[in-house]
């Protein structure tokens, strides 16, 4: 509206001096265009509203569906990759998502010109959109050329994330071997290609959107050649000139709109095809069909001709068969890669057996449902996680709403409570990350006083002392023997101390059991024990 009511008003100002008729075109400009600013603000918002919404249930999506995968999944992924697809690639299509609904806009007001421009003056509008069969050639070759190169670019900062996360992760890795200089050669190459993509990026943008400021400029020149004839020789006015300049303009930045949507499109589904690659990953791990409650219980455990290989031609377990009384701590031992850890995961059904099952209390774990059963199981691993929250939000974990008494209760148990109350601020200050504000002893015993206050029916401990002072083991110990009270536990051990808090002692090898008894018994009767004891002892 705003050009026509331009073009009359001049029209009008021409014809004679009616102050009265130029001050209503003022007045009615002045009032489409605040329309037109309020809409435009509307729009705006609406646009970045439901960019942001997209990006914020995407991420949320991603990320639970992360959650769900199964170990396998994780064993090989890249956590750089995969926080380039939670940020960089989300970023990537909420920037498309953005333009989108603002593109419309700029696409409905450039559709309108072009049928005001042809219905006012069709010569005019030949002129004025002589270029657009030119833009339509030319967005399409930029499309094609900027697709491979929008793949490439966000792989090339995926890669360079993963350099990134590495380095931060592993800073105490590469400080103590003196290796930053060898981080930084390798971030230095991983940028580098970044920037190489990102400046072919560039210099396609640089001769494509150009293009696109210029062909307006081209119809203005025409609509001034033409029109300017066609006023000498009465056929148009003065306004009907200025009408079809300020048409021609509002042209520019819907061209504009569309330059940038066509530039961020093949790097937005790159992005979308990085993250539809997990999301379509499937969890392996899932609720049978019938998954049901776990039934009242103590934990016994049975394995039952155990399978089991991380792949198919590299079995870990062959024939595993176990039984583990309702309350009864049993300790797996074995040499180096026998197999112990998997034997631990396979209760909670971090991994499914290949064949044979896996019962607790009777009820083949896979048909009890996920949730419940890792809620039965607690677990206490060698490599110790702690979030960076406070130090009772870290034993609080399964229980966010556990009271201060229960949290101090399990800090007991686990042997963790004294040293927490000597902390500056006790149960309050944040662990940092990782944890790594505590030793590896104190870390450990946070950890067990984690699994203790969940409960669990059947207790895991993954080489739960291995990072105890030995000064300090013997109090680990007795605060062991008391969590593992009446509880059925797993002790996935190499030290003789630690072994001995077991009532019994399995030692497995070649993917089955070996021997079955005490471990003063073994330690008697049965050379291989004795020899994984010795190569235990010589490894620590």
């Amino acid at each position: 509206a705003e050009p026509a009511l331009a073009g009359s008003a001049i029209i009008r100002g021409s014809e004679g001096d009616d102050t009265a008729a130029r001050a209503r075109c003022v007045g009615v400009l002045l009032a489409v265009g605040t329309v037109q600013a309020v809409a435009t603000g509307v729009r705006r918002y609406a646009a970045f509203r439901l960019a942001l919404r997209v990006e914020t249930d995407l991420r949320l999506r991603l990320v639970a569906h992360l959650q769900q995968l199964h170990f396998g999944f994780h064993d090989t992924a890249q956590t750089g990759q995969l926080m380039a697809r939670a940020n960089s690639d989300i970023a990537q299509i909420n920037n498309v998502i953005l333009l989108i609904p603002l593109t419309i806009a700029s696409t409905l007001t450039m559709l309108a010109v072009v049928v005001v421009l042809v219905l006012r003056s069709p010569g005019l509008a030949v002129f004025a959109l002589a270029g657009l069969p030119l833009l339509n050639v030319a967005a399409t070759r930029f499309s094609h050329k900027m697709f491979p190169i929008g793949m490439r670019l966000q792989e090339e900062l995926a890669q360079m994330a993963s350099v990134v996360e590495e380095s931060i992760t592993g800073v105490r890795v590469v400080k103590g071997f003196g290796a930053e200089r060898r981080q930084v050669e390798r971030l230095d190459t991983e940028t580098a290609e970044v920037y190489d993509r990102s400046m072919e990026a560039a210099k396609l943008r640089a001769w494509f959107l150009p293009l696109i400021d210029l062909l307006p400029t081209l119809g203005l020149v025409g609509i001034l050649w033409y029109g300017g004839h066609q006023v000498l020789e009465g056929n148009l006015t003065i306004g009907d000139i200025v009408a079809a300049n300020l048409y021609v303009l509002m042209l520019i930045w819907p061209l504009r709109m569309l330059g940038m949507l066509l530039g961020q499109i093949p790097r937005a589904v790159a992005a979308a095809g990085r993250i539809h690659e997990v999301l379509e990953t499937d969890a392996e791990i899932v609720d049978a069909p019938r998954a049901g409650a776990l039934p009242e219980g103590g934990g016994a455990l049975r394995f039952e001709h155990v399978r089991f290989g991380y792949s198919p031609d590299r079995p870990v377990l062959t024939d595993l068969d176990l039984t583990i009384a309702a309350g009864e701590a049993v300790a797996i031992v074995g040499a180096t890669a026998s197999g112990k850890t998997t034997v631990a995961r396979l209760v909670p059904r971090f991994y499914d057996v290949d064949a044979g099952r896996v019962l607790i209390d009777g009820v083949d774990v896979r048909d009890v449902e996920l949730a419940q059963l890792r809620r039965a199981v607690g677990l206490v691993f060698e490599d110790t996680f702690l979030f960076s929250e406070s130090v009772r939000d870290n034993i609080a974990f399964v229980d966010p709403h556990a009271s201060i008494d229960d949290v101090r209760r399990a800090a007991r148990l686990a042997g963790a409570d004294e040293f927490i109350r000597a902390l500056p601020d006790g149960y309050d200050p944040l662990v940092g990350q990782h944890g790594y504000t505590l030793s590896g002893g104190q870390r450990q015993r946070i950890a067990i006083a984690r699994a203790v206050l969940a409960d669990p029916r059947v207790l895991i401990l993954d080489d739960a002392t291995s990072s105890v002072d030995p000064s300090k083991e013997h109090e680990i110990r007795a605060a062991l023997a008391e969590v593992m009270r009446g509880r059925t536990t797993l002790i996935i051990a190499h030290r003789p101390a630690t072994i001995a808090l077991a009532d019994r002692v399995v030692l497995i090898g070649d993917g089955r059991v070996l021997a079955d008894g005490t471990h003063d018994g073994l330690l008697a009767t049965d050379e291989r024990y004795r020899e994984v004891l010795a190569r235990a002892e010589v490894e620590a």
